[in-house]
């Protein structure tokens, strides 16, 4: 009966010597050994023989099956390695070569991505109104990225599963963060410039969320206003404006509603009239959430050392794939990040035509 075996293990054998690729092999194996393989047969058919064979003919089966595994196994690494070799000569580049004389053009040509074309579209009509640029860490302290901004320690955005922890740099210490907001730069702006204050924070942030309207990395814009008799006004004021000369719609309706953050009071979300059946944008008679605001909390002052009694003023923020996404009417947060170039060539600008306040107007 061991003939059998032989003679199936050297089948099996030159079959998985045979194969090309990870498909020919895969099917060699289910041949093999899947749930109607030759070899799960003869593990199958061991009950029908006496007790005294059947120890015997398993303890041969078994052994059969092992090497069979180490074979499949064994040309499974030999295949990896090859098709590893083929790809590194395929993709090879001479470096040596001289840089190309002039820029590419056509589809080869470069372009801005529609994200840093966003934030050239908000630093130049942010500017326009006196707001500079602020910038900061991409990894920040439990202080300036929640205690400061009057986040308690109960609060959701604190929990592992929301929130990007690295290592405490000492035992017992706070651990540090991937910066879940850009408003951690609100906060070392105001420790180290004197009121007044008018400045917005483009930059990254991460949060652990992933679907079609979300990312783990993704893109905030930030604004803060400090100064003296500053009030609601001066707030509706400036997000009205904004956002019309923004979406290019000068009667774009918006509309302030009350909501909560702990580092405003009081606190609004904004939205925008928009046709929830067509999508378009000041059209139809629905409303459409498109950032939060508020009057900066009387905390969040103190914890910087400015007096609630003498200094006021507001924040806003809000996504920038997001308001990128309303505008162009991109459905989907993930092509943001694929790379891929036929997308990328759709939705890109050239870097020859840098936004100004004209195509705002």
């Amino acid at each position: 009966m061991a003939d059998d075996l032989d003679m199936l293990r050297a089948s099996i054998e030159a079959a998985i010597a045979e194969a090309a690729d990870p498909r020919a092999l895969d099917a060699v194996r289910v041949s093999a050994l899947g749930k109607s393989g030759e070899v799960t047969a003869l593990l199958k058919s061991l009950g029908a023989l006496p007790p005294d064979e059947r120890k015997a003919r398993g303890a041969q089966v078994n052994v059969l099956k092992g090497e069979i595994e180490r074979a499949l196994e064994n040309r499974r690494v030999t295949l990896e390695a090859f098709a590893l070799d083929a790809r590194l000569a395929a993709e090879r580049m001479d470096v040596s070569l001289p840089p190309r004389p002039s820029a590419p053009t056509g589809p080869d040509a470069g372009s801005i991505h529609p994200i840093s074309r966003t934030m050239e579209e908000l630093i130049a009509l942010f500017g326009a109104m006196g707001f500079a640029v602020a910038e900061g860490p991409d990894i920040e302290g439990d202080w300036h990225n929640f205690s400061a901004l009057n986040i308690p320690d109960h609060h959701p955005a604190r929990q592992d599963h929301d929130t990007f922890y690295l290592t405490a740099p000492e035992p017992g210490a706070r651990r540090p963060v991937l910066r879940t907001h850009t408003s951690p730069v609100q906060i070392r702006t105001m420790l180290t410039q004197e009121p007044p204050i008018r400045v917005i924070v483009p930059g990254r942030t991460w949060r652990a969320d992933h679907d079609a309207t979300h990312s783990p990395m993704f893109h905030q814009v930030e604004g803060l206003v400090i100064g003296r008799d500053i009030h609601m006004g001066h707030l509706k004021g400036t997000l009205v404006d904004f956002l019309r000369a923004f979406f290019g719609i000068a009667d774009l309706p918006v509309r302030f509603r009350s909501s909560y953050f702990p580092f405003t009071e009081p606190s609004m979300e904004v939205d925008i009239g928009w046709s929830r059946k067509t999508g378009e944008l000041g059209q139809g008679g629905d409303w459409l959430e498109i950032l939060g605001s508020g009057m900066v909390h009387p905390k969040v002052l103190a914890n910087v050392g400015l007096d609630p009694r003498v200094w006021q003023g507001f924040a806003f923020g809000m996504g920038i794939e997001r308001i990128t996404m309303l505008k162009h009417g991109i459905p989907d947060l993930r092509p943001f990040y694929e790379a891929d170039l036929r997308w990328l060539r759709h939705y890109a600008t050239s870097p020859l035509s840098p936004f100004t306040l004209h195509d705002a107007a």
